[in-house]
């Protein structure tokens, strides 16, 4: 798009098109290196969840699921890329940055992501047993809280979702 320096339409539309101008193309880029995260985290033995920080066409953090490994119930691949892009730019509100996650996010990470005012959120796979932006619970959108985010579900939801149903198949299993 050809933006004319002072047009108060092109000024108002740049202020906003990180939001609005989210071309599906885009979306699926950045979910296939979140994909990335959630499989190390598999590989590691955690649940296979990645998730990503970008902030203006640039990744500002990326993390997967660690809780096993760290021993801490808050490793959460979204609390973890949330931290580390807080980190980066010296500022925990992250108001002009999308988030990109596997899989739906729970409460803890979606009062996170309300808290650090993200701009958007994407999704892979919805988890209908405790999703918070839309399954179970729906924060993102709720009206009693001073913060929307809005949502874009089911990026690349067939490849995030057999990831983890892979995953929780193989540990049924048992050892081989």
């Amino acid at each position: 798009m050809r933006v004319a320096i002072g047009d108060p339409i092109a000024t108002r539309r740049s202020r906003t098109s990180f939001l609005t101008d989210h071309l599906p193309e885009l979306d699926r880029r950045w979910m296939e290196e979140a994909i990335r995260e959630a499989e190390a985290a598999g590989a590691r033995g955690e649940v296979p969840i990645g998730a990503l920080v970008v902030r203006g066409g640039v990744m500002l953090a990326r993390a997967g699921n660690a809780s096993v490994g760290r021993r801490d119930p808050t490793a959460h691949a979204e609390i973890l890329a949330l931290r580390a892009a807080a980190r980066a730019i010296a500022n925990y509100r992250l108001s002009d940055a999308i988030l990109y996650v596997t899989v739906e996010p729970c409460a803890m990470c979606m009062g996170a992501a309300l808290h650090a005012r993200v701009a958007r959120l994407v999704y892979g796979c919805a988890d209908p047993k405790g999703g918070a932006a839309g399954s179970l619970f729906d924060l993102a959108r709720d009206p009693r809280l001073n913060h929307r985010i809005p949502v874009t579900a089911g990026v690349s939801e067939e490849a995030c979702r057999i990831l983890l149903q892979d995953f929780f198949r193989a540990r049924r299993a048992g050892p081989a």
